[in-house]
C-alpha cells in the first residue's frame, strides 16, 4: 500500500541519490510549477510522471498518494469555477449558477499545480528514509547555527511531521471501520449527517493521536535523546552524478527549461 508520507524500499537510482539532491530537486520543481502555465504544467508532468519511473513507483501507486487531500482540492476547484469572473460558458448562466472561460482556466491551473506539488512530495517521501530526510536537512539547515538553531532540531521537527501523515490516515481507517462495525452510519448524505459524522471522527482520532505523540515522546526518551547536533555512523558524500543533478535543477530554477505560456 502507498501512502504519502510512508517509506517503500525498494532498489532504484531515485533510493540511491543523496537525500540532499532529493530535498533540492522538490524544492526546485515546486518552483518551477508555482511560476509556469498550463502548457508548461503538462511538461511537468512528464518530468515526475519519469521521477516515479525511475523511482519504480506504478503510476497508480502514485495516484493513491493523492487521494486524502481530493475532496480539498475539489472544493477548490469549485470555488474557482464558480466565484471566478469573466465570460461565461455557452450553457450558463442557468439561474444564479455562472461558470466562466476564466473560472475554469484558473481552477484547471491552480489545481493542477496542487497535486503535482504533492505528487512530487510523494516521490520524495516514497524513495527516502526518516533518517535520510533527518541528515539530509541538517546538512542544508546548518547555516542556522549562525543564529543559534540547532539544524539536528529543526530536521527533527519536520522528519517526524512527514512520517506522522501514513500514522493519521491509519488511525482514521481504524477508527472508521471499528464505528462501522458496531453499526455506526458514515455515508452521510446531508449537510448535518456530514457534520455529525465528523465529529464522531474528530474525537477518538484526537485522542489516538495525543497517545501515539506520547508513546513517541517516551520511546525517545528511552533510547536518551537529547536536543543538540548529532554524528552519523555513515556520512553523506555527493557524487559527480549528484552534483550534476543539482547543477541541472539550479538551471531550471533561474532559466526555467519549461515553457511559460
Amino acid at each position: 500500500m502507498y501512502n504519502f508520507g510512508q517509506y517503500i524500499p525498494q532498489k532504484s537510482p531515485v533510493h540511491d541519490l543523496d537525500p540532499r539532491v532529493k530535498i533540492i530537486a522538490v524544492l526546485a520543481l515546486s518552483l518551477i510549477i508555482l511560476q509556469v502555465g498550463i502548457i508548461g504544467l503538462l511538461e511537468v508532468v512528464t518530468v515526475v510522471l519519469l521521477g516515479a519511473r525511475w523511482a519504480r513507483i506504478p503510476v497508480l501507486a502514485l495516484l493513491k498518494t493523492l487521494r486524502p487531500v481530493l475532496p480539498f482540492f475539489g472544493c477548490l476547484f469549485l470555488l474557482y469555477i464558480f466565484f471566478t469572473p469573466g465570460r461565461p460558458l455557452p450553457l450558463f448562466p442557468i439561474g444564479p449558477v455562472q461558470i466562466s472561460y476564466e473560472g475554469l482556466y484558473m481552477g484547471l491551473q491552480q489545481v493542477g499545480k496542487f497535486l503535482l506539488l504533492v505528487a512530487s512530495a510523494s516521490i520524495f517521501t516514497l524513495t527516502t528514509t526518516p533518517s535520510e530526510i533527518t541528515m539530509g536537512l541538517e546538512r542544508l539547515l546548518r547555516p542556522l547555527r549562525i543564529v543559534g538553531v540547532s539544524s539536528h532540531d529543526v530536521a527533527m521537527m519536520i522528519s517526524l511531521a512527514l512520517r506522522f501523515l501514513p500514522t493519521l490516515v491509519d488511525e482514521i481507517k481504524s477508527i472508521r471501520e471499528a464505528q462501522l462495525a458496531r453499526g455506526a452510519n458514515l455515508n452521510a448524505h446531508t449537510l448535518t449527517s456530514k457534520v455529525r459524522t465528523i465529529i464522531y471522527l474528530a474525537g477518538p482520532l484526537s485522542t489516538n493521536i495525543l497517545r501515539r505523540c506520547d508513546e513517541i515522546v517516551d520511546a525517545m526518551e528511552a533510547r536518551g535523546y537529547q536536543q543538540g547536533s548529532r554524528t552519523y555512523l555513515r556520512e553523506l558524500a555527493l557524487t559527480r552524478v549528484d552534483g550534476l543533478i543539482i547543477m541541472v535543477l539550479v538551471i531550471a530554477v533561474l532559466f526555467p527549461l519549461v515553457g511559460i505560456p
